[in-house]
């Protein structure tokens, strides 16, 4: 069937928009707040077609189409797109998961082991502390932009990456590796002023047990390492929230570096 010429010239644009919609939809799978599964899929699909609606003709100029496909040939360029966007949202992602495995750690040590809660966000049980972490965390990446950059840097980079440019090969395995191992670094020296006060305190009692055995310690003792580790979370709060900041920006600008550097070598 000939389709009208005045479709013609929206038909060379299908293919180009549909890559890159999949670039900015990848984003969704992983990055921090829109992965919540309190936003319905219907609602995330709308925005990712949304933001590529406002994205395209920006970057429709910079783009350079791929030759004629059929949609066997299409599978493996959507792939690639939406690779790109994935990459840089688990990138994103990864300090403040790390933050919230040090908030459980914290959990464990006080007592918190028992008092889980379900979190709607990851749709599983977590600790009370670690989802206190998580959302101090998610605040911190909100406040300094860090959705705002993740989507100017995948905008960005359709200048220097184009269609389908990328493969299974060039995925960051080896910043994967450092995010993640900076990330256990942050989530350790999180926890470990909560974990070392309760550790100090259970040896106190240790002690007075020994020395004063008509002292019933654990009596008091589940509720004194409550209070401590909570009175020591409490003054931390504030360089918790610094260091978490820091860390989520340092994440996004490695994320928004990699795509960049992937069409530096071309």
């Amino acid at each position: 069937m000939n389709l009208p010429d005045s479709l013609e010239p929206l038909l060379a644009h299908v293919i180009p928009f549909t890559l890159v919609l999949f670039r900015l939809a990848g984003v969704f799978v992983m990055a921090p707040v829109l992965t919540s599964t309190m936003i319905p899929l219907k609602v995330k699909a709308l925005l990712a077609a949304s933001l590529a609606v406002a994205a395209y003709p920006l970057v429709a100029p910079s783009l350079v189409a791929p030759a004629e496909t059929d949609v066997f040939g299409l599978l493996p360029l959507v792939a690639s797109e939406a690779l790109i966007g994935l990459c840089v949202g688990a990138l994103a992602a990864t300090p403040l998961l790390f933050l919230e495995l040090g908030g459980a750690i914290m959990g464990q040590s006080v007592g918190f082991g028992l008092a889980r809660v379900y979190n709607p966000e990851s749709d599983i049980d977590t600790d009370l502390l670690g989802q206190l972490l998580l959302m101090l965390a998610t605040g911190a990446f909100i406040a300094t932009g860090g959705l705002e950059t993740l989507f100017t840097g995948i905008v960005g980079s359709f200048a220097r990456v184009p269609l389908g440019g990328m493969d299974a090969g060039q995925t960051p395995l080896d910043l994967f590796l450092g995010v993640m191992a900076s990330g256990c670094d942050l989530g350790m020296r999180v926890a470990m002023p909560v974990v070392g006060s309760t550790l100090l305190l259970v040896v106190v009692m240790g002690v007075l047990g020994k020395t004063m055995p008509q002292i019933n310690i654990m009596t008091v003792g589940f509720a004194a390492k409550v209070l401590a580790g909570l009175a020591v979370l409490m003054f931390a709060l504030v360089a918790i929230r610094e260091v978490a900041g820091e860390a989520c920006g340092e994440a996004v600008a490695d994320a928004v570096a990699w795509v960049q550097s992937l069409g530096g070598g071309r």
